[in-house]
């Protein structure tokens, strides 16, 4: 039962929906049913840059298991 992010391609109003199975998707807001599904973020804020010398998971400055 995954959430999904989705914008209305009407009245552009932007909602998630908890989707179950093949749900039909509608706008709550103006209630049109041609909305697309965006692209989710969902976990990437806070990526660190893996390209810095160092390592996050020991005290070594480089070692194999960073890479």
């Amino acid at each position: 039962m995954p959430i999904f992010e989705y914008k209305c391609d009407k009245c552009g109003y932007e909602f998630e929906k908890l989707i179950f199975g093949n749900t039909k998707v509608a706008c709550p807001e103006c209630g049109a049913e041609n909305v697309k599904k965006k692209l989710s973020v969902f976990g990437m804020s806070g990526v660190e840059n893996q390209t810095s010398s160092g390592c996050s998971s020991c005290s070594s400055g480089s070692c194999s298991s960073c890479k």
